[in-house]
């Protein structure tokens, strides 16, 4: 495989290394994390979700932040990287003991969601300062390369984490005691990721031309730079349509979330088996992981091949076959075609996700990075909760809605059509 050299010569890179270890420790620990919250609210016996309570939730996680996206991108575009990696790492620590205090008191308050939602805000701030910094580790050709192994093994560490959390929280008992465990294990990683982000020389990850302005200039300069981070991006069209196909492959990962959720909770197996519902969206989660692993394997290759926006189209394509299988699933309750519906969908999120991190940091300014890349976290935000609310308005509670799966599926054919039409537009 081409990729391997690639691969062996990033990881002599020593910052390279660093910047890698830091995202890998704290996705493993978002990992712990993630299923703490998911055995206490979605698979617990005494809480049945319905696709209302699915939306609410993830909107309560997600849209918040997206709001204060562009903020984010202000501060990483303003404030030194390396400092941003070690102390947002250290905060998602410290919030998360309230997390555990309200798990221990088994409230679903609206403090739980606040402190909920801070951690994961957090989270997402990091991984947009750890996609703005890969440039500064990693140059040339072997940005794409990057590109696929970086935020692939995130993912691989994500699902590890919390298949390795799932298990330990079953030794502590299960049940909320099972999750309190699993919250300190992840309090324990977050605080490492720190410590190997504190590694780096302090202006080693830039941004190269910091905006230098106090506080307050800072925040009264959000709204002028939040427009010009949205006329960069729209001055860079391959860019916006990059982030553009992102974002509808999204709406269908949101789909295929909230539907697979309903479908194990509330009709592959009965409600009070909770634990069997939550076993088998382990092992889709395992098979939408191992998918991306593969694209993340091929898209360097293909990509090169056939070009970045010929590969996203076809990765886009096959996804649209993914949401027919899913349709056709839900509605004979066929276990291993849902794994090939959620195997189909973690491919294309990967590929694409790959092929427009590499677009936008080859043709966005690097001052401008932080700004766009916490833009494109707003609308992936956006568009997987857009997903989830049309499962939420459109599907009923057993989670059986051929026609809407379908319906996205046509929509990602479309596309699919639409970004390889336009790839003659698009300059490598």
């Amino acid at each position: 495989m081409q990729a391997l050299p690639v691969v062996r010569s990033l990881l002599h890179r020593k910052d390279f290394r660093a910047l890698y270890s830091t995202r890998l420790v704290g996705q493993f620990g978002d990992g712990f994390f993630q299923a703490a919250l998911a055995s206490f609210v979605l698979f617990s016996p005494e809480r049945e979700p319905n696709a209302a309570a699915i939306a609410v939730a993830f909107g309560i996680l997600l849209l918040p932040y997206s709001l204060i996206g562009p903020f984010a991108g202000v501060f990483l575009d303003r404030w030194l990287r390396r400092n941003i990696l070690v102390r947002a790492n250290l905060l998602k620590a410290l919030l998360t003991v309230p997390v555990i205090a309200a798990v221990l008191a088994g409230s679903e308050s609206v403090i739980l969601g606040i402190s909920v939602l801070a951690v994961l805000g957090v989270g997402r701030f990091i991984l947009a300062g750890l996609s703005a910094s890969l440039p500064h580790v990693v140059s040339g050709k072997e940005l794409i390369t990057a590109n696929a192994l970086t935020p692939t093994s995130g993912t691989i560490a994500f699902v590890v984490g919390a298949t390795t959390g799932l298990g330990i929280r079953e030794i502590f008992g299960g049940g909320d005691p099972g999750s309190v465990a699993l919250l300190l294990f992840s309090i324990g990683t977050f605080i490492s990721a720190a410590l190997i982000a504190r590694t780096f020389a302090v202006h080693a990850l830039g941004p190269t031309h910091r905006l230098k302005s106090s506080m307050v200039d800072s925040l009264r300069g959000v709204t002028g730079d939040l427009v010009t981070g949205i006329r960069t991006l729209n001055s860079h069209r391959v860019a916006a349509r990059a982030l553009l196909l992102v974002a509808f492959n999204r709406i269908s990962f949101g789909v295929i979330t909230a539907g697979s959720l309903l479908l194990l909770r509330n009709t592959f197996h009965q409600s009070v088996n909770a634990n069997a519902a939550l076993a088998d969206f382990a092992i889709l989660s395992g098979f939408a992981a191992t998918a991306a692993l593969i694209a993340a394997i091929l898209t360097p290759w293909m990509s090169r091949k056939i070009g970045i926006p010929h590969w996203s189209a076809v990765a886009v394509a096959q996804a649209s076959i993914g949401m027919a299988v899913f349709a056709f699933a839900s509605t004979t309750q066929n276990f291993p075609l849902l794994l090939v519906a959620g195997f189909s969908l973690g491919f294309a999120g990967q590929a694409v996700k790959v092929c427009s991190d590499t677009v936008i940091q080859r043709k966005i300014p690097d001052e401008s990075l932080g700004r766009v890349f916490s833009l494109f976290d707003m609308s992936v935000n956006v568009a997987l909760v857009s997903g989830i609310i049309l499962v939420a308005l459109l599907a009923p509670v057993s989670g059986i809605a051929p026609v809407l799966y379908a319906g996205i599926g046509v929509t990602l054919a479309l596309a699919s059509f639409w970004y390889w039409r336009t790839a003659r537009k698009i300059v490598q």
